[in-house]
């Protein structure tokens, strides 16, 4: 794996190594060791899908608190415009915003400290996101906050349809989540 490290303070991109042969590829996405070296939580406790039908579904951004967590995330169908925010009032990058592309097709990871809120807008039909994460989701510490925040001025890509739940409508603006405890 190929660790790369992202604008957002502890957001890490990581990118596997391919063995491949005529049967196809194998590839480590986890590896407890490699995590380590590069001072990573490995010890993922829930893995979660997103299955998204239609291209230009929005789901976030979201995040934990005070339960905050790690989350290692994929695309494993389809492709994303995945997009962190650095929550960390005590962070160089705090409320600045950073996107990559995940795609079936470049097997990219994306990792996400606690503190970093997240979300993604699907790229293709059919597109499905993977997540682990270091702690189990709690519905009383689920918090997010608005996808279309001026302040954050996050470039979405266009989509004529886009497809929003009605909970991430209401999320409310940065300026709102001050008092979030994120620890």
């Amino acid at each position: 794996m190929r660790f790369s490290a992202q604008p957002i303070a502890g957001v890490v991109a990581i990118d596997i190594d391919a063995h491949s042969d005529e049967r196809g590829f194998f590839a480590r996405t986890i590896c407890a060791e490699q995590f380590a070296a590069h001072g990573l939580v490995a010890g993922f406790v829930q893995h979660s899908v997103s299955w998204n039908p239609r291209a230009g579904t929005l789901r976030g951004l979201h995040f934990q608190a005070p339960q905050a967590e790690h989350k290692l995330v994929r695309v494993t169908r389809g492709a994303v415009f995945d997009v962190v925010v650095d929550l960390r009032r005590d962070s160089a990058s705090y409320g600045r915003w950073h996107a990559l592309e995940l795609s079936a097709d470049n097997h990219r990871q994306l990792y996400i400290p606690p503190g970093v809120a997240h979300g993604f807008q699907t790229l293709l039909p059919d597109s499905e996101v993977a997540y682990a994460m270091s702690a189990p989701f709690c519905a009383a510490a689920a918090r997010g906050l608005r996808w279309d925040d001026p302040a954050l001025a996050i470039a979405w890509p266009a989509a004529p349809d886009r497809i929003i739940s009605a909970r991430d409508r209401e999320l409310p603006l940065l300026a709102d989540c001050l008092d979030y405890p994120l620890a």
